[in-house]
């Protein structure tokens, strides 16, 4: 399966989704490889420091991604495309090749209007794929208070893009993790709640990546949205 993280603006956290998602798979016991779509390439400096284990190539344009994105494909479970922040030629050869495409887009009307210029880019594609990729956004870097404003749901609705219902908090945890090497379920008490969230968000993403082999935190039972 191949998942890309894809938005035309850049810092809305593409690389920290992409990053955590890497690890939370391959904790799960699933082949990962990460692709590294970014200029600044800062989720493959991660994901080789912190799980070595994982596969990480880097593509410079679309040219690269429209040739050798499928064979990633053929020997891993997941291949996570990190998409850049720009370059939308590059995006749009992402939006050719996967099977899932997760847009990050922080919480404001701006990101809302701006979720009309990647709903174009996703539905060229799909068109032309008669189908994939399946598309959906995820609410990123969001202020602690927050509480999901009609605004995001009625652009999602127009746009017909799923919206999942766990958002990334704008957490400390998050930002420490690719400098200290790891990921925030490894980070003790102090990271567990953004360790909960992000499980909570892969769940509700990938609920058939989920493995035996091992969890990465436990769910506790007050855990809540």
């Amino acid at each position: 399966m191949i998942i890309a993280l894809v938005n035309s603006k850049g810092g809305v956290g593409k690389s920290t989704l992409a990053g955590n998602l890497a690890g939370w798979l391959h904790s799960h016991g699933n082949r990962v490889v990460l692709a590294d779509c970014d200029t600044q390439q800062s989720s493959s400096e991660w994901i080789r420091e912190a799980v070595p284990e994982i596969d990480v190539v880097q593509f410079q344009n679309a040219d690269e991604v429209l040739d050798d994105l499928p064979g990633l494909a053929a020997h891993s479970d997941f291949v996570i495309a990190d998409g850049p922040g720009s370059q939308t030629e590059t995006s749009r050869a992402l939006l050719m090749w996967s099977d899932l495409a997760i847009i990050p887009c922080k919480a404001s009307m701006f990101e809302a209007r701006a979720l009309f210029k990647n709903t174009a880019f996703l539905r060229q594609a799909q068109a032309i794929r008669k189908g994939p990729p399946e598309a959906i956004a995820v609410l990123s870097m969001v202020g602690r208070g927050y509480r999901l404003t009609t605004d995001m749901r009625d652009a999602a609705d127009s746009l017909k893009l799923a919206l999942a219902e766990t958002p990334v908090t704008l957490r400390q945890a998050y930002a420490d993790a690719p400098g200290q090497a790891t990921f925030v379920w490894n980070m003790g008490s102090q990271a567990r709640p953004a360790a909960e969230e992000i499980n909570q968000l892969f769940e509700e993403l990938l609920p058939e990546a989920i493995n035996e082999k091992v969890l990465p935190i436990k769910r506790t039972a007050n855990q809540g949205g």
